[in-house]
């Protein structure tokens, strides 16, 4: 009798298999990690081949781990890095070129060419997105361009375009199924969120055929079979959303108003709008949430590029900590009004500056910083930038009075007492911080009657711990006005770089 849940959580510098139990209890887990490959500056770009094969082999460790054959498992749920995009040959299923990762700047004049031809507005109106490097579209556009034939190959049918999701689902079917859910579709500046379909319009702008792409699914549905040659034998996968809104399930946000920040390679906050596509005047994103039943539900989402990428940075490039668990010891003792601000614009800043050609910087060092201070500065940036988001969605009228907050950073006291301060609201960490694999887990088992409902669902969640802010408005006010200040700076002088080229 199959008795667990298995999730591939295939994120931005590693691919995870988590096996859960029926009560969303973690079995086991396997992790690999793979390169990243910095082609030029602002270019970042993943091997499919790595992204394949971390795959398998984590999800072959953890069943041979644990002592679980094929048989044992009920159901596949897929969470992917989103906007990362592959384009490969429908005959060979051989990638035409790297997978370019949701980081890459290499667009930027492109978007900036379709600003300029008055694109943004009817682009925004269709899919909720702003006209960045960020999404799918102009990364697959820059493929087809770039690639000899590429874009004569697209327009006779014989490539195939898919987010990391539709890629993981073509390997572990054998090339029968070329499918995606709503949530990853609503990412690629291609999918009209109201009508829920591929927009013919945007499709034409960006030049891209209707061939290429995958048929978009609810986020718990039937995505098909594993081929048997794989595990052993068939197993279904029945559960598929992009690794924020996967966190969102996770957290169990499925009331209106409720909202999660996720806390990755980058920083994700979506605060769940139910079943209107609220339209954000302060440049945040309007996205899905997740489609169950056929029935659409919305969020807000505010998007940060660098959150743990920062730690990673402190960690391999300064060299300043041997792991970043070492972080919360470290800076224990300093103020948080120390003077030094960390701004981790390395490839741009996200919402709601949407400035792809800023550059990172540390201000206001003196003889008196130290290693403490930088740390302190680069795990304080993650608030900082979290506030930005907060302040935007105030301008919309949304303003989450709890955050539920998740990945790996959430497990630092130090920085989630920081975030409530600085935030003015409570900051909640449930038990199980790694939300994301349990909310494709959730979806494969709702798919596959493990679970009735979300109200079931949310009865599961359970808390760790609660972070009420003790910093005063004042104290508050007066250290975010710094960082805005330092944000300022920041952009001023790269449009002076520009100006001087």
């Amino acid at each position: 009798m199959a008795k667990y849940l298995l999730s591939i959580d295939q994120g931005t510098t590693s691919s995870r298999a988590i096996l859960y139990s029926k009560d969303a209890q973690v079995i086991g887990s396997d992790q690999q990690t793979f390169p990243q490959h910095f082609v030029k500056n602002g270019w970042v770009e993943h091997d499919p081949v790595d992204i394949w094969q971390t795959v398998l082999t984590s999800v072959k460790n953890l069943l041979a781990q644990q002592q679980v054959t094929a048989a044992d498992i009920i159901a596949i749920g897929i969470a992917n890095q989103r906007e990362t995009t592959l384009v490969w040959n429908k005959k060979t299923g051989q990638p035409i070129y790297n997978a370019i990762v949701w980081q890459d700047r290499r667009t930027s004049e492109y978007c900036d060419s379709l600003r300029h031809a008055g694109h943004t507005k009817m682009v925004n109106d269709k899919t909720g997105l702003v006209l960045d490097p960020y999404f799918s579209a102009t990364k697959v556009r820059w493929i087809l361009d770039n690639v000899t034939g590429a874009k004569e190959q697209a327009h006779a049918g014989e490539l195939a375009f898919g987010t990391v999701d539709t890629y993981l689902l073509w390997q572990l079917t054998d090339g029968k199924v070329h499918k995606t859910d709503a949530t990853n579709a609503s990412r690629t500046l291609l999918f009209n969120i109201h009508q829920q379909c591929w927009d013919e319009e945007l499709l034409a702008l960006f030049d891209i055929p209707l061939a290429m792409l995958p048929e978009v699914m609810d986020s718990a549905a039937d995505f098909g079979v594993t081929s048997s040659e794989l595990f052993g034998s068939e197993i279904p996968i029945c559960g598929v959303a992009g690794d924020q809104q996967a966190a969102l399930i996770g957290q169990a946000c499925f009331e209106q108003g409720m909202a999660k920040s996720t806390y990755g390679t980058g920083c994700f906050l979506m605060l769940n709008t139910g079943d209107k596509a609220l339209k954000s005047n302060n440049r945040l994103l309007t996205t899905l949430a997740y489609r169950l039943n056929g029935k659409p539900t919305y969020a807000i989402e505010g998007s940060i590029f660098m959150a743990g990428a920062t730690m990673q940075w402190i960690v391999e490039g300064l060299k300043l900590l041997e792991n970043a668990g070492e972080s919360e010891a470290l800076v224990k003792d300093v103020p948080l009004d120390h003077g030094v601000f960390l701004v981790p614009s390395f490839t741009g800043l996200g919402a709601p500056y949407w400035d792809a050609n800023a550059r990172g910087a540390i201000l206001g060092l003196t003889r008196d910083s130290g290693i403490s201070t930088i740390v302190a500065a680069a795990l304080q940036s993650v608030g900082y930038q979290t506030k930005d988001l907060q302040k935007a969605m105030e301008g919309d009228g949304l303003r989450p009075s709890i955050l539920r907050v998740d990945g790996g950073m959430a497990n630092n006291n130090w920085a989630m007492a920081f975030l409530a301060n600085i935030l003015g609201a409570s900051v909640e960490r449930p038990t199980l911080t790694e939300t994301t694999s349990l909310g494709v887990a959730y979806l494969a088992g709702l798919q596959t009657g493990v679970y009735e409902s979300t109200a079931q669902l949310a009865n599961m969640w359970k808390s760790d711990r609660r972070f009420e802010p003790t910093m005063s408005s004042e104290e508050r006010n007066d250290l975010y006005a710094k960082w805005l200040h330092c944000i300022a700076q920041v952009r001023l002088s790269n449009s002076t770089d520009d100006e001087s080229d």
